[in-house]
């Protein structure tokens, strides 16, 4: 049977170390995507004992589930759609991201059980949410109004990066200062205890660019041992993997056997490249190549003494000398955030302390 044995110790190892990386400024983590595949609220309880000071997750959902296992740091969601309730995000304290006039408006209409906490988003190049810079000051000026009647509470100033290039992260920067001072010159607290949190950097920024940490990096792919960059992996920048996939030899024979686990299970077929070698598991002590990835099963190479009930190790932290995410999603040809996303939910997951 296979399994996904989730290993908070080095989840929270990650965290404890790129918190420390981003001294002083806060640790904000995300656990988007239940948490990268990893389960949203193991994963959050672990974060903060590991020394994050607030989460982040994409929808208001997310974050009022987190209140209701009892969470009570700082949540940050910023991604709305239409049905969005505004409502219940604010009752249970919940920061907002705001990329729009329009949205503002929403966020304020739905104020009636206290201020709202809002965080300004200027986009500063990755076109993902965010106002313009010729919106920016309309926006600002808006959320200051909504301040003065009570609606909002402005609790920060924020952007993402497109992590394209490191010229293009400059501009980026340069283009969320000039944010902030404008905001400062329309009436935005940037000092003092009612000061905006000002937040651009997530992982990759959060590690190598000190002047883009400003009050708190988020923190995302990093924590879960998988590098952001492409000139080092995650044990080379001290992180260690946090999810071992393990799959059972269902038969074995004619050096061929065939594994529990398929592309349902969030394997893509595209490891499999188009000369059809690549991708490899750990299989009886050696790695073996995988010859095909069906929807439940995977077939890979097999020796004279692989028969069924073996267990192979399709991906993990690679102290066993098994291929790690990284190596996975270079044989997909994709990232290692999306090889631990994909991981399905019909995979029983072991959550180890």
């Amino acid at each position: 049977m296979s399994e996904l044995r989730i290993h908070l110790s080095a989840f929270r190892h990650n965290v404890a170390t790129l918190a420390a990386i981003a001294a002083p400024a806060r640790t904000m983590l995300a656990v988007k995507a239940d948490a990268y595949g990893h389960g949203m609220l193991p994963i959050a309880r672990a974060a903060l004992d590991a020394g994050a000071d607030s989460l982040a997750v994409l929808e208001v959902p997310a974050a009022l589930a987190l209140r209701e296992s009892g969470i009570r740091v700082p949540l940050f969601a910023w991604l709305h759609g239409a049905d969005t309730d505004f409502g219940a995000a604010i009752a249970h304290e919940v920061d907002l991201g705001v990329s729009s006039r329009a949205e503002l408006q929403r966020i304020v209409a739905a104020a009636d059980v206290g201020a709202a906490a809002v965080h300004l988003k200027i986009d500063t190049g990755l076109h993902r949410n965010g106002a313009s810079a010729e919106e920016w000051p309309a926006l600002v000026t808006d959320a200051l109004a909504a301040r003065d009647a009570g609606r909002v509470r402005i609790a920060g100033l924020w952007s993402h990066l497109a992590d394209a290039s490191p010229a293009a992260d400059a501009a980026a920067l340069a283009e969320f200062e000039r944010a902030i001072s404008v905001a400062g010159e329309l009436g935005v607290p940037l000092d003092g205890p009612d000061r905006a949190l000002l937040h651009l950097a997530a992982s990759s920024a959060g590690i190598r660019e000190p002047q883009a940490r400003f009050d708190l990096v988020r923190f995302g792919i990093a924590a879960y041992g998988v590098s952001p960059f492409d000139d080092v992996d995650g044990p080379g920048l001290g992180l260690r993997g946090t999810m071992t996939l393990r799959a059972e030899v269902l038969t074995a024979s004619d050096g061929v056997a065939v594994l529990d686990v398929g592309s349902a299970d969030g394997l893509p077929p595209s490891v499999l490249g188009a000369s059809g070698a690549g991708a490899e598991v750990l299989l009886g002590g050696r790695r073996a190549r995988v010859i095909g990835v069906d929807v439940d099963t995977m077939t890979v190479e097999a020796t004279s003494e692989t028969v069924a009930g073996d267990v192979a190790i399709v991906y993990g932290p690679g102290d066993a000398g098994e291929p790690s995410v990284e190596q996975w999603a270079a044989w997909a040809g994709t990232i290692g955030d999306e090889i631990l996303a994909r991981a399905s939910r019909r995979v029983p997951r072991v959550i180890e302390p």
